[in-house]
């Protein structure tokens, strides 16, 4: 078994690290971002030959684990430029890019296995301040992942939280996920909180 749980109980797996800071250096026009500017998911289905050659670059530089370029790809994200129907599409979009890299250098001799880390942003609406309901917000983070898991990622990783009720409702959204499309794969589900040190 080469699942990212086995990797992790045995040694330490390398991650990749921004990807942002890269599609901003590959020189994209505002055609490239169907007009939505700033949209970093839209990269997933018009030019998804940058975002996979961002995922070569990472594993040539020696990492284990790629993340998919999905972080803003959350109901509150990409709601902000009215696409928030497009959540399921660009979530698998970037998964499969990411599992075609991945799997590409786990084939080459001694390559070993490479996983793939879905990214779940904690967007910009807090259930906690009243932005939006917990079981709005866990119906929307259930949707990216299923384009995840059904893209083929290893992993949901739940990043930056800093509302607890979001993180629930994002990891609650997650399991969910797992549970109903992920029948006979062992998906790790991690979470990282953000701490705000000024209150």
């Amino acid at each position: 078994m080469n699942s990212l749980r086995n990797a992790l109980n045995s040694r330490v797996i390398v991650a990749d690290g921004a990807m942002g800071t890269m599609l901003q250096d590959a020189d994209l026009s505002l055609d490239d971002f169907q007009g939505h500017e700033g949209c970093n998911e839209i990269i997933n289905v018009t030019r998804p030959q940058v975002v996979a050659a961002i995922h070569r670059e990472y594993f040539e530089a020696g990492s284990d684990a790629v993340e998919t370029n999905t972080f803003g790809c959350n109901w509150a994200n990409l709601a902000e430029y009215g696409i928030e129907n497009r959540i399921y599409e660009l979530a698998h979009a970037g998964a499969q890019i990411a599992r075609g890299v991945a799997d590409e250098y786990a084939a080459v001799a001694g390559g070993g296995p490479k996983f793939v880390l879905g990214s779940l942003g904690p967007g910009t609406k807090l259930p906690s301040l009243l932005h939006t309901s917990y079981d709005y917000l866990k119906q929307a983070y259930r949707e990216a992942s299923t384009g995840l898991i059904e893209g083929g990622v290893d992993a949901l990783l739940i990043e930056t939280t800093q509302d607890l009720l979001q993180a629930k409702a994002a990891i609650n959204g997650a399991r969910d996920a797992i549970n109903a499309h992920g029948a006979g794969r062992d998906i790790v589900l991690i979470a990282q909180v953000t701490i705000e040190t000024t209150g």
